[in-house]
């Protein structure tokens, strides 16, 4: 395509003809249109060759492109993101391709960035709002983020999502078992993460689950928090207080309405949903929450990170003595 400052568009290039097959001289031509000699020799011999359509714009492609990532490569990354749904720093590193070129390929073939998918089923949706500028604090403990996960208890035997929506076995199974209701708390600067199962949000659990979480990153190398964002639930902003203050720490509160503020502890609950509540079928919920530990244990010290360069959150901590 031509560019807009371009002298010899599809109508500066039929010009030249026109002017040549008026016996204009081709050194005139050239003066006359601001251009070289060769360049209207080119186009002079397209029309001769080829016509009318040879003053038509070419695609810059290459014929050949030797150093493109091979066909067999190509569809492993596309088979591997369809089956498991991981970005290009997951995949590349799996594969041993670069990101880039695992980005590129999944353009060429049409797949959408998994932010613009559904979690659970990879559909295309509308994106959701993100922050307009992305910070990262300096030091661990600077400021953590807390939130709550409900998910939806798994009867004995399994849910609808063992027996599919039609063939649920009993009603009971079709319209739920109540919910679980799953905290988190993470670490801004280095993103440790940790995660309990509680029976209700309500202020103790909160509270509760504040001092044993400030426990475990404690037992990690992070020693103090100094501030905790959270939305602007009750629990949070009135149930939480003395643990704060016992902590030596300050409630930060997003603005309601915007939980993309909070979104390193939301981006979390959702990670939790995808690789964790619904990457297997559970068949009953004590094995889901069985199961959040290890899970949790690889989240901290072995799962790829891309806003950690590709390392797990463990790797930003000091090792304690």
């Amino acid at each position: 395509m031509s560019h807009r400052n371009a002298r010899t568009t599809y109508l500066g290039r039929l010009l030249i003809i026109e002017r040549f097959r008026a016996g204009w001289a081709k050194a005139d031509i050239a003066i006359a249109m601001g251009v070289s000699r060769k360049c209207v020799h080119k186009w002079i011999d397209r029309f001769e060759s080829e016509g009318q359509t040879g003053l038509l714009d070419r695609s810059a492609r290459p014929l050949t492109t030797p150093t493109r990532t091979p066909a067999s490569v190509e569809a492993k990354i596309v088979a591997l993101r369809g089956r498991r749904r991981l970005g290009p720093d997951a995949i590349g590193a799996e594969l041993g391709v670069p990101a880039r070129t695992v980005s590129r390929v999944l353009a060429r073939h049409g797949i959408p960035p998994l932010r613009a998918c559904d979690p659970m089923t990879g559909e295309l949706i509308r994106t959701s709002k993100t922050t307009a500028v992305r910070y990262e604090r300096a030091r661990p403990g600077e400021l953590v983020h807390m939130d709550v996960k409900k998910l939806g208890r798994i009867p004995d035997g399994g849910g609808w999502r063992a027996y599919g929506r039609i063939d649920v076995p009993d009603p009971k199974r079709r319209s739920g078992n109540g919910f679980d209701y799953v905290h988190s708390l993470v670490d801004d600067h280095s993103r440790l993460a940790y995660s309990e199962i509680l029976p209700d949000e309500k202020g103790p659990s909160c509270a509760g689950f504040l001092r044993r979480a400030a426990d475990y990153f404690r037992a990690h190398g992070i020693t103090s928090i100094e501030r905790v964002m959270t939305d602007n639930a009750f629990a949070y902003r009135w149930s939480i207080r003395d643990v704060c203050a016992e902590l030596g720490a300050r409630q930060v509160f997003i603005k309601p309405h915007c939980p993309w503020q909070n979104g390193k502890v939301e981006r979390l609950n959702r990670t939790l949903q995808t690789e964790w509540a619904y990457r297997q079928v559970f068949t009953t919920n004590t094995d889901r929450t069985a199961a959040l530990a290890p899970w949790l244990e690889h989240y901290n010290t072995r799962r790829r990170h891309s806003a950690l360069g590709g390392l797990p959150p463990i790797s930003r901590l000091q090792p304690m003595s």
